[in-house]
């Protein structure tokens, strides 16, 4: 088990139970918030991994705010596959493109008087982004062993778009449903202390009010929500076939499968 040291929520998948007995693979498909914390002994970390890929869920404006660290020891492929549905995309956005105080004051107050619970911000992703879901997994599918080609998924908090595509991954080669909400729940605790302090802080120089509706949006993992995406992918006739919707091919599900089972 490797740690990169500056990330609070990173992890890898492997391990997780199977419905057919066994576990998924370690070194395959990993797990984390932002990048942008790495120590220099974490990008020394990250460069001894295997890890080659790095799929990064985030808009350009987070990415332009907060930059990854990446070691320049060796090359990575860093693949941006952008969902707007972040918790703190649309705050931030409002906060630095409206043209005067008062305006972007009534663009944050309209954020919030529309803000949706976590789960039906997780049915707004599925519905809107398949074909990035589906290249996370392709991702994942091509990965091997000869070479530091594992994946790290990623986002700003690794707990809203990483939890989506992750759970979609998992539950795709048939891990146990109740370890994929219980991977996707512990990212709140592994959050809690600085990081979430460090964004309740970001939300408050933004002059946005610190609701617990808000509060959960960036900071908590209830099991429900995630629970709640998975329900309406089973609902499109499950998370294959949801990866299919998004131009996954039959060849490289097996391939995701295969990497991440046998």
């Amino acid at each position: 088990m490797i740690t990169i040291d500056g990330l609070q929520n990173f992890r890898d998948t492997g391990g997780t139970p199977l419905t057919t007995g066994g576990a998924t693979r370690s070194g395959v498909l990993y797990r984390s918030e932002a990048l942008s914390t790495l120590t220099p002994t974490g990008v020394e970390q990250l460069a001894a991994s295997g890890i080659g890929v790095i799929a990064d869920f985030r808009t350009d404006l987070e990415r332009g705010m907060s930059p990854d660290v990446l070691p320049a020891s060796r090359p990575f492929e860093v693949v941006a596959l952008p969902l707007l549905e972040g918790a703190m995309t649309g705050f931030a956005q409002a906060a630095t493109q409206a043209a005067d105080p008062d305006a972007a004051g009534q663009a944050i107050a309209s954020a919030l008087a529309q803000l949706p619970g976590l789960g039906e911000l997780y049915v707004s992703m599925l519905e809107h982004g398949a074909a990035a879901f589906a290249e996370a997994a392709r991702l994942v599918a091509a990965s091997r062993d000869d070479s530091p080609t594992a994946v790290l998924v990623h986002c700003t908090a690794g707990k809203d778009r990483t939890g989506v595509s992750v759970a979609l991954i998992l539950d795709t080669v048939g891990a146990d449903r109740a370890a994929v909400v219980a991977d996707y729940a512990v990212s709140a605790e592994r959050l809690s202390g600085p990081w979430a302090e460090r964004m309740r802080g970001m939300v408050r120089s933004m002059g946005v009010p610190l609701t617990p509706e808000l509060d959960e949006l960036i900071t908590a993992t209830p099991p429900s929500a995630i629970e709640h995406a998975l329900t309406w992918v089973d609902a499109q006739g499950g998370s294959a076939a949801y990866l299919r919707s998004g131009g996954l091919t039959d060849t490289e599900l097996d391939a995701l499968r295969s990497r991440l089972t046998s």
